[in-house]
């Protein structure tokens, strides 16, 4: 199937990726009553999944751990950054997935056996399973920078996991006087969201602007690129002149230590001296712990899967999907741990039911703010071609670079729209 890339921002805004993931026509063919699923994980890909077992084997008893009560969504978290939205406009209760028969256990799960099929949970009760998803998002490698640890992100935030950080960042940034420098340290691939740096730093530019003009913002980067980085570049040099300064890894750009009580990181190999009035440190990344603790990632820190199905590599019986399996070329974003839940979730009711896993297909649709009016965005179509995920060529493609500002503002709303959908395509 091709699709052009209007039809594909299309499908981003209605969010009904079910027909693209090869699904659409699944329930009603086997049933696998009495199977019990334990899901790890509340975040995009772990919701997303215990919704749509619900939705395609009602028989299925599924239960999500889960230790919040209420989830903020990293995407859309850089206006809150920006001060363009309130913190609440991010965040999202478990009611109405529990509306739909998902059975929520507020306790943080701390081992997986996939032999003894349980998930143990803080306390030492366990929770018997038939299969097991896990969707444990990130972990944050804080010694990836030498002097930074959790507690110092009280004083210089990573806000790379959203809520409080993100507060956090944001009632610096408020704080701050104008003229000073707002530093962001930009990891190495691969990480959570990998536009989110620089939409970032594009947002608090737009904040500077107006409230703070004399202020900079200095991008310290451990890469020689990053994503959609040409309509970034142009973006910046339109609506902020020099303002921003991206410094990459060859300039002397990748951060290795910081001190706190200074606020000053020395980056590059002669560890040249930045001073901010406000840091934003982003260490480097790994799958979240659970995963680590339970034998699902490998050396590198992170899961190795199936990509027709997301089980484990090593774990049989255990599936990883969202930012924490290795599914390359896929980033690590919101609407590819969305997508690769549907497919998880269609092959696990399938497996439990004793068929087969429908044929995958696997879409993507990131949106990045410039500015309050200037969108880009970047759409991608993945399937599996000889027991590899490949991206469907001419399908999906970037924002035309010399688009008129009546197309940049529209893909600010389709930005929006897009957020709205996709938020109630998980937790609706």
């Amino acid at each position: 199937m091709t699709i052009n890339r209007r039809k594909l921002l299309q499908v981003g805004l209605a969010t009904s990726a079910s027909a693209l993931v090869g699904v659409s026509g699944f329930p009603g063919i086997l049933r696998a009553a009495g199977k019990r699923v334990a899901v790890v994980g509340g975040g995009v890909g772990g919701a997303t999944a215990a919704k749509y077992l619900r939705i395609f084997d009602p028989s299925i008893e599924v239960t999500l751990i889960e230790p919040s009560k209420e989830y903020y969504t990293c995407f859309m978290s850089n206006e809150v950054v920006g001060g363009m939205k309130d913190l609440n406009s991010i965040k999202f209760s478990y009611d109405k997935l529990a509306k739909r028969g998902v059975k929520l256990v507020h306790k943080m799960a701390t081992a997986v056996d996939a032999a003894g099929k349980k998930v143990t949970v803080d306390g030492g009760e366990t929770i018997a399973f038939d299969a097991c998803i896990v969707a444990p998002g990130i972990a944050l490698k804080y010694d990836s920078i030498a002097g930074y640890s959790e507690a110092a992100s009280e004083k210089i935030p990573h806000a790379w996991k959203a809520g409080a950080q993100t507060a956090l960042l944001r009632k610096q940034l408020e704080a701050m006087p104008d003229g000073g420098v707002f530093i962001i340290a930009a990891p190495a691939d691969p990480f959570r969201c990998p536009p989110g740096p620089y939409e970032r730093a594009s947002l608090v530019a737009n904040y500077f602007k107006q409230k703070k003009p004399k202020s900079k913002v200095l991008i310290l980067d451990a890469k020689e690129e990053f994503a959609k980085k040409g309509l970034f570049t142009a973006g910046w040099k339109k609506l902020y002149g020099d303002m921003i300064e991206w410094v990459p890894a060859s300039k002397e750009g990748k951060v290795k230590r910081v001190d706190v009580d200074k606020m000053t990181v020395y980056a590059g190999e002669l560890e040249g001296e930045h001073k901010g009035a406000v840091i934003n440190l982003i260490p480097q990344q790994s799958a979240g712990k659970i995963a680590l603790d339970s034998g699902l990632a490998n050396d590198k820190g992170w899961c190795p899967v199936n990509p027709s199905t997301f089980e484990s590599s090593q774990q049989k019986g255990v599936y990883v999907i969202g930012d924490a399996c290795i599914a390359a070329p896929m980033p690590k974003s919101g609407y590819a741990a969305n997508s690769q839940a549907k497919v998880c979730a269609a092959a696990v009711a399938a497996a439990l039911a004793g068929g087969s896993p429908p044929t995958p297909a696997y879409t993507n649709t990131c949106y990045s703010l410039v500015g309050p009016d200037y969108g880009i965005s970047v759409a991608a179509v993945y399937k599996i071609n000889e027991g590899k995920l490949e991206a469907v060529k001419g399908a999906g493609g970037l924002s035309p670079a010399d688009a008129p500002d009546a197309v940049r503002k529209r893909e600010v709303a389709y930005a929006h729209s897009w957020f709205t959908n996709i938020a109630d395509d998980i937790f609706g």
